[in-house]
């Protein structure tokens, strides 16, 4: 079977909420995910997995214990595993994930915002 095409927009505009990714790919074990930020997320670090954090449309900023990345569309940062660090979106931003299967979206760190279940779009 051939695979089908995915038009990131067109799944960006599927949903609404923030910091809850969407499945949009898998490939050799790692998730391509959807999600919108908007706001701050919680300070947490993934033991076992790096993660890709590639700007759709918008912006953000990565915190880092001793600096701030400014991360703009069209742009992507690497987050490697156990490095603390924390998202911060004063407006909404779209961000297309590549990162393990495995990874749990706060890592080390489990609240309200964890997502252990991600929906496929």
């Amino acid at each position: 079977m051939l695979p089908d095409k995915v038009n990131l927009l067109h799944k960006f505009e599927l949903f609404n909420e923030y910091w809850s990714p969407k499945i949009v790919g898998e490939l050799n074990g790692q998730q391509v995910k959807l999600v919108k930020f908007k706001g701050e997320f919680v300070w947490h670090h993934h033991e076992h997995e790096d993660e890709l954090f590639y700007v759709v449309k918008g912006s953000f900023e990565m915190h880092f214990k001793d600096k701030i990345q400014h991360i703009n569309e069209g742009e992507f940062i690497i987050v490697p595993r156990m490095i603390e660090h924390k998202p911060v979106a004063p407006e909404e931003v779209w961000i297309m994930l590549f990162e393990p299967a495995s990874t749990l979206n706060t890592g080390n760190t489990e609240n309200e915002l964890t997502k252990t279940q991600l929906q496929h779009l």
